[in-house]
């Protein structure tokens, strides 16, 4: 205890890194799956960013689990997340006490550390969204740092660290703003002279250049064109957004009560809530930090209702907006300050309740991991040489088959924003370089009617029904041709 009095941002660290150890254990999932099978066939060419594989992400991102494949895999993945989660839990430290000293220091460090522990939110996959974190953390830091000392190094710093952030996750520009409406209030209030505003901004913007340039110089030495990189990474979420509303509307609705679910049981909301209903008091006191925050919280969010989609996962961007708020509110020693403390002790006992109850549904055998269990079974079955085509998009399934894909989409967004009506799919396997296996992971009409009766006919023509999938799906294989059966298992 006396440790934990003493060091309680180590402590908080600590616990962090450990909380996602247990995350070793777990299968890969369907994202990490996707972005390593990407990055270990990356070819980029004038009309395709990776090649083989089609996805929406940054170069920068797919270039770090190619390093991370290079290393080890998930396994290197897994430990690279742990120690990233315990960077972020540190930064927010230094963030809080920057901004408010000692005490806030201490709760927002606990706060940051109870959100990426929670398996509510997430404590096994590691993707953008957590790779990113320190780099928002540390670009927020070293603006406020920036500011406070006039230092244009400094801000330099601030933005390529907020462009970096932008390059793992293309939606995740909390770094920018929050300089931008730091310097913008600083100046209008007179805190921050209009050359030193304007130097330090040019410095940001110019530390923000710096990572776009170099993406934009490795896809001209690449050779890919820069309409390409610019579709892939922004011009695609236009079109996916229209593919997502025109959809269904009952999973993604059912998505968005659970995860207004898990953001009240971990605390985030109550966090977040705390900036709002003390948002004059705060202001009062320092308009620049209270309008830069309330624009981070602003923005974050409305990032997440924009994407539409509503994994439980989108809410780890909101974590550097949950520690401006949590070291803004929690080192006061008025009422606003007590309430603030007591949410965060409320989100540390969530985080242990969840953690438990996801500890023993695992060591019980409760988690179902079908789409694993299936891909191992094709692997099983299959030869060298052999290919998959996964319909639905389950890119943890392709990856423990072993085997490549023919197809371009790994994931069922790119599947029903660029092949609409499965023309490709359906040329790809009426033709020569038909894959081997095709798993129906959901049924062909499950989003839309469009070229369904067409896909059925050829799947008929080629191929014979070889097996199930854990979920009762069937397992396809091209005629006359000679493989042990499809058997998963599925306990």
């Amino acid at each position: 205890m006396t440790f934990l009095r003493r060091y309680p941002v180590a402590v908080a660290v600590v616990v962090t890194i450990l909380a996602r150890l247990p995350a070793l254990t777990r299968p890969v999932r369907a994202d990490e799956a996707g972005f390593l099978l990407v990055a270990s066939a990356w070819d980029p060419r004038p009309d395709s960013l990776f090649g083989p594989y089609w996805v929406d992400r940054p170069p920068l991102l797919v270039a770090v689990f190619g390093a991370v494949d290079a290393l080890g895999g998930v396994t290197t993945l897994r430990l690279l997340g742990a120690l990233v989660a315990g960077l972020a839990v540190l930064l927010a430290a230094g963030l809080a006490g920057t901004l408010s000293g000692p005490r806030a220091t201490t709760w927002t460090a606990v706060l940051t550390a109870a959100l990426l522990a929670n398996p509510m939110i997430d404590v096994v996959a590691v993707k953008g969204e957590l790779l990113a974190l320190p780099f928002v953390l540390g670009s927020m830091l070293l603006t406020l740092l920036a500011v406070r000392r006039r230092s244009w190094p400094l801000a330099l710093a601030a933005g390529a660290a907020a462009s970096l952030a932008i390059g793992l996750k293309q939606n995740l520009a909390t770094g920018l703003v929050f300089a931008g409406v730091l310097l913008l209030v600083s100046w209008l209030t007179g805190r921050l002279p209009g050359r030193s505003a304007a130097l330090l901004a040019a410095a940001g913007l110019a530390g923000a250049a710096v990572p776009v340039l170099a993406t934009i110089g490795w896809a001209d030495a690449a050779g890919v064109r820069l309409d390409t990189l610019w579709d892939t990474v922004y011009g695609f979420r236009a079109a996916a957004a229209s593919v997502i509303a025109d959809g269904a509307a009952g999973a993604p609705v059912r998505r968005a009560w659970i995860l207004l679910a898990i953001a009240v049981g971990t605390g985030l909301l109550a966090v977040l809530g705390g900036l709002v209903a003390h948002l004059r008091r705060l202001w009062r006191e320092d308009p620049p930090v209270t309008a830069a925050a309330l624009a981070v919280v602003l923005v974050d969010v409305a990032a997440l209702v924009a994407g539409g989609s509503f994994w439980q996962d989108y809410l780890i961007p909101l974590v550097p907006a949950a520690a401006l708020c949590t070291a803004l509110v929690a080192g006061r020693a008025d009422r606003p300050g007590r309430t603030m403390r007591a949410i965060v002790l409320a989100s540390v006992a969530s985080a242990c309740a969840a953690m438990v109850f996801w500890l023993a549904w695992n060591a019980t055998g409760q988690q179902e991991f079908d789409e694993v269990n299936t891909g191992r079974a094709i692997a099983g079955a299959a030869e060298p040489g052999d290919t998959l085509v996964v319909f639905g998009g389950r890119a943890d399934l392709q990856h423990e088959s072993e085997m490549t894909s023919p197809y371009p989409y790994l994931w069922s967004l790119p599947m029903r924003t660029r092949d609409p009506g499965y023309a490709d799919l359906s040329a790809l396997l009426s033709g020569p370089d038909a894959p081997t296996w095709l798993v129906e992971w959901v049924a062909f009409d499950a989003w839309s009617d469009d070229g369904v009766a067409e896909l059925e006919a050829v799947v008929a023509e080629r191929y014979v029904a070889h097996g199930t999938t854990c979920n009762g799906q069937p397992v396809y294989l091209l005629r006359d041709l000679e493989r042990a059966p499809v058997q998963p298992n599925c306990d």
